[in-house]
Parts: structure tokens; C-alpha cells; sequence
């Protein structure tokens, strides 16, 4: 298996979702994402911010949406595309607190969010199971856009 052939499926309580990375755009971030997805770094992990219309987020060990760290240390620099915008549901992209602060958490789009465009390195797209995400953007959420229930990823795993 090569770097710019491997994918994910994160198989969460929902259902499964089959990630499609941009391998040849954000090599740094799909590098990231695949590799603390090997050392099962997402499991047991839950979506801890969705908002409908917008986007769910995950990959936070915490569960707070403060925590999480990338395999490079701490935060990573972003690989912004140009060509690459987040133009409809099921794009893929790193949650970040500013400029250059990626870790591990990310988001997948459930609308087009071009307001986003150029500050979230983009890194790939749903494949298979915009049905799981779409039913993931429709459950209750308390004011602070967190989910009543726990909507959990079981196992995130790398595929060729």
C-alpha cells in the first residue's frame, strides 16, 4: 500500500463513512489523519460539535473540542488549494483555531461553507455513507452544539 492510495473508513455508531483523502493536495494532513487513525487514536472517540446545515466535528480524544494533537507535536502548518473549496456536503477538513494550528480534530462538511474556504486545509470527501452523515447532522444537540446522545467512532481504519 502506497501513501497516496490509503483511505479511511470510520466506522461510528451511526453507520460507517468512507473517507476518499486528497493525498496529492495535503500529503502532511492525510499523512496525519492516517497515521493517528493506525495507532487507533480515534476509537472511542466521539463527535463532540454538530451543528445542522453547517458541519459535524470530531477527533478529539477529550471530547471538549480543546483537546487533540497531531503526529508532529503539537499543532502543524496548513495545506491550503486554492482549487479545493468546500462547495457541498461531505468534504472533509481540519478543525483549527487560527492559522497553522492543526491537530487532530476535523470536520465534515453537511452544506457548502465557501465563507470557510482558504482557512481549513481541505483533505478529502465522503466516498460512501453521505447517508451516516446526513443522519449524524440531524441529531438532537443541546445549545452548546453538542450532541445529547454520544454519536461515537467505534474504529477508524486505514484501507487501500
Amino acid at each position: 500500500m502506497t501513501a497516496d492510495d490509503r483511505n479511511v473508513i470510520l466506522k461510528t455508531s451511526m453507520g460507517e463513512i468512507k473517507l476518499e483523502l486528497y493525498w496529492n493536495h495535503a500529503p502532511k494532513t492525510c499523512q496525519n489523519f492516517t497515521e493517528l487513525a493506525k495507532k487507533r487514536y480515534y476509537n472511542g472517540t466521539i463527535f463532540h460539535r454538530i451543528i445542522a446545515d453547517f458541519m459535524v466535528q470530531g477527533g478529539d480524544p477529550t471530547g471538549t473540542g480543546r483537546g487533540g494533537t497531531s503526529i508532529y507535536g503539537q499543532k502543524f502548518e496548513d495545506e491550503i488549494h486554492p482549487e479545493l473549496r468546500l462547495v457541498g456536503a461531505g468534504i472533509l477538513a481540519m478543525a483549527n483555531s487560527g492559522p497553522n494550528t492543526n491537530g487532530s480534530q476535523f470536520f465534515l462538511t453537511l452544506a457548502p461553507t465557501p465563507y470557510l474556504d482558504g482557512q481549513h486545509t481541505i483533505f478529502g470527501r465522503v466516498s460512501d455513507g453521505m447517508s451516516v452523515l446526513k443522519r449524524l447532522g440531524a441529531v438532537a444537540t443541546d445549545s452548546q452544539d453538542r450532541p445529547k446522545e454520544e454519536v461515537k467512532i467505534h474504529e477508524a481504519v486505514v484501507i487501500a
